[in-house]
């Protein structure tokens, strides 16, 4: 079996494949955790059976290869913690912006919303970087996968929480990030990958604070919206806010050499006029839970309930 298994304690972050360094590792006892198409393409490579469910893996499985995004890449990183803990992980992407695949952070939706737990344990022992499977992404969601990736990098690179080193990295990767489009490029999997690991070291803002409150309520009502669109359409805005709010976003853009005008001038295209008149009512509804989320209170502002306004005018201009 593969000798890439280590301990995620005392361990750094996940050992890089490319799919070569994949199909040829030996990888004993082996299944894929997968959506249909991509799932099955991974485990027709391997001549492994795919699982349609946790639930219906075999017992004494020597390696779990989760293929997906990163609800699924979530449930797998819980599952091997909690369930199977000698059982190597292996993260295969099929989109970017999560970063779950590099990330000790799980997020889960639990009866009261969004469940957010942070632990070692979680992370995978590798993470695999297989292009082909998301070089068929839509537009949109790709444009979104976008979005998630930035709102990690700058609320990290914002947050109270952050220390100068890892500013330092965040301000780095912002910068190779702006040489990239808004869309499908192959580069967005390793360096969403390290926004997400960065982030982790610090915390997140408001941004985050939103999408995770809005999330499943607008789902109820259209199944399109979720983290990554919500984080996307949400991230100009916020910024916004930030910069009004106070100097400290452009104080620290500019020790850290980051052009915050350039940047948010690329991420324009990430916000959607009607979608957000059509999601600005249920912020609306869900303020105070806004307002109480972890991720909002380590926002780099105060934000006070009279805030609000910011977001109503806005959908105004």
């Amino acid at each position: 079996m593969s000798e890439s298994r280590r301990d995620p304690v005392v361990a750094g972050p996940p050992v890089r494949w490319d799919r070569d360094d994949l199909l040829r590792a030996d990888l004993g006892r082996v299944a894929v955790f997968g959506g249909a198409e991509r799932g099955r393409a991974v485990a027709g490579a391997l001549a492994c059976p795919q699982v349609p469910a946790l639930e219906a893996l075999p017992k004494g499985l020597d390696t779990l290869i989760a293929v997906g995004g990163g609800t699924r890449i979530d449930s797998a990183k819980r599952w091997r913690a909690e369930q199977s803990a000698m059982t190597q992980l292996i993260a295969v992407p099929t989109l970017w912006g999560s970063g779950a695949d590099a990330s000790p952070v799980v997020v889960t939706n639990g009866p009261a919303g969004k469940e957010i737990k942070c632990d070692p344990r979680y992370l995978p022992d590798v993470r695999c970087v297989w292009p082909e499977l998301a070089a068929a992404v839509p537009s949109a969601m790709a444009r979104q996968a976008c979005g998630d990736a930035w709102s990690h990098a700058l609320e990290g690179f914002l947050s109270p929480l952050a220390d100068e080193p890892l500013r330092a990295e965040l301000a780095a990767l912002m910068r190779e990030m702006q040489l990239l489009p808004l869309g499908f490029d192959p580069r967005w999997l390793d360096l969403s990958a390290r926004a997400c690991a960065l982030q982790a070291r610090s915390s997140v803002g408001l941004v985050h604070g939103i999408a995770h409150q809005l999330e499943m309520p607008l789902r109820d009502l259209d199944g399109s919206w979720g983290h990554a669109a919500l984080c996307s359409l949400f991230l100009v805005p916020v910024l916004a806010f930030d910069r009004a709010g106070s100097a400290r976003a452009d104080t620290l853009a500019q020790t850290y050499a980051v052009d915050l005008d350039a940047v948010l001038a690329h991420l324009q295209r990430l916000h959607d006029p009607e979608r957000y008149h059509e999601a600005l009512p249920c912020l609306e509804r869900h303020w105070k839970q806004v307002l109480r989320d972890p991720c909002t209170r380590t926002n780099c502002v105060l934000v006070r309930p009279a805030a609000l306004g910011h977001f109503q005018q806005w959908s105004q201009g």
